[in-house]
């Protein structure tokens, strides 16, 4: 596959928690911007193949990362960062609404989510 410079089209996805909006997708790496409702959460969740980095531009959250056995809460301000590798357990609930940048590898169906509140348990993709 040939990719050409040019003008993307930007797609914004509506999730139960907000929504997201994907400003680049190419076969080497995505990147987004979540905008998450205030109280509402993303699912408790990793990825096998996903290599991603986040980033808080504006809001509050409560950071959640299994450390060891042990689920840790991280408070979570603007302008602070995290990098998940693949295999790392996180989930993401917003205090206040909150914009987050996220930079990734291309693997967007690579979620296996092990609890939500939306009722979207399991895996996203083979």
């Amino acid at each position: 596959m040939t990719e050409q410079a040019g003008w993307f089209d930007v797609r914004v996805v509506q999730k139960p928690w907000g929504h997201e909006t994907i400003w680049a997708h190419t076969e080497h790496y995505v990147g987004k911007v979540l905008h998450v409702k205030a109280g509402h959460a993303l699912s408790l969740q990793y990825h096998n193949r996903k290599d991603e980095t986040i980033h808080l531009l504006r809001g509050e959250m409560i950071y959640r990362v299994r450390q060891g056995d042990e689920l840790v809460e991280l408070p979570f301000s603007a302008g602070q960062s995290y990098r998940n590798t693949p295999g790392t357990v996180h989930q993401m609930e917003a205090v206040t609404d909150c914009d987050i940048l996220e930079s990734s590898t291309p693997h967007l169906d690579d979620v296996v989510r092990l609890t939500d509140r939306y009722g979207r348990e399991g895996t996203s993709a083979p």
